[in-house]
């Protein structure tokens, strides 16, 4: 038997690579295909918003928005081991804004920086969630250094999801409706889970709809469910500002274009004065709530969603951003 060499992973200094992490980490991490490898490492997508943006007193190295929930995620670098005064300015971040995900990326996390961040992510609530990432430098033999990032501490969603649920029942027990949304929700994500496009949306809800994101903030993929109106669907979303009512005209003016690559006519809603325009495709006369029909819904919901990623996605990306 033909015994194969192996190559052996050596590690890289991270100041071998960047000297400096304002003029040479934080731009390198900016750039969209290395914001996507912390994207994976984190769970979502990510879009860039700004680099050394003012937040407060301070200074954000790197600030982007949560693609799906359009929050804001702040990112703080350090090249060297955790020190107390980049915890102070993540907290100084996180009392001055709504809503925010802070990943605080180190060279090496103290224990007890580490243990502040699992703090924090258990008192506070679903507004705010803290990450922790451990950066590390590896090549074999003379390649190139490759990044790899270590999750130390993220936000414990699981154990907040569970308080969050059980003080929901406690006041208000779900009704029948609202127990059926959540099953059927429940048998679609274990469906989308074994999809190897990776699809992201939130936690099953006992709610009529289950949103996924489709690369850009504003703008979504919504799953609803009608049972009033008999019928399932599938929508894109976009939030009625002034860029994406322009953005909705371009893609009604594409209108034949992007039916014939669907398959089908679409339903084209711009539903002014409402939170969002849509575009939308239904499946009528059927009961959603009915689990007799669940599996039938449950092929066309899959069908149609996989068509609204593959003809929306690259458009919506693409489109122009309006001033």
């Amino acid at each position: 038997m033909v015994q194969k060499s192996l190559g052996r992973l050596e590690r890289v200094e991270l100041r071998d690579v960047w000297l400096s992490e304002a003029t040479e980490f934080t731009p390198w991490l900016a750039q969209p295909e290395n914001l996507a490898v912390l994207a994976d490492t984190v769970g979502f997508e990510l879009e860039l918003e700004a680099q050394e943006r003012n937040v407060g007193p301070f200074r954000a190295d790197i600030l982007c928005k949560d693609v799906e929930t359009g929050h804001w995620v702040l990112i703080e670098n350090q090249l060297e081991r955790t020190d107390h005064s980049h915890l102070g300015q993540l907290l100084t971040y996180a009392s001055g804004l709504q809503a925010v995900t802070i990943i605080w990326i180190a060279a090496k996390f103290t224990e007890q920086h580490r243990a502040t961040l699992d703090w924090l992510n258990e008192i506070t609530d679903h507004r705010f969630g803290f990450f922790g990432l451990e950066v590390e430098l590896w090549r074999i033999g003379d390649s190139l250094a490759a990044p790899n990032f270590n999750i130390v501490s993220k936000p414990n969603d699981w154990a907040r999801d569970v308080n969050v649920a059980a003080r929901a029942i406690a006041a208000q027990p779900l009704t029948d409706t609202r127990q059926k949304q959540l099953a059927y929700w429940t048998r679609w994500r274990e469906r989308l889970d074994k999809s190897p496009a990776n699809y992201r949306s939130r936690k099953p809800a006992p709610q009529h709809w289950l949103d996924f994101s489709i690369g850009r903030s504003d703008y979504w993929i919504s799953a609803t469910l009608n049972a009033a109106e008999r019928r399932a669907g599938i929508e894109l979303n976009m939030k009625n500002t002034p860029e994406s009512k322009l953005n909705f005209e371009a893609l009604l003016e594409a209108k034949d274009a992007i039916e014939q690559e669907f398959g089908s006519p679409l339903v084209w809603l711009p539903l002014p004065g409402k939170k969002s325009s849509r575009v939308a495709a239904y499946k009528l006369d059927i009961d959603p709530l009915d689990e007799a029909n669940w599996p039938e819904m449950l092929a066309w919901m899959q069908s149609t969603f996989d068509r609204f990623q593959q003809v929306f996605r690259t458009r919506i990306r693409s489109l122009p951003e309006c001033g």
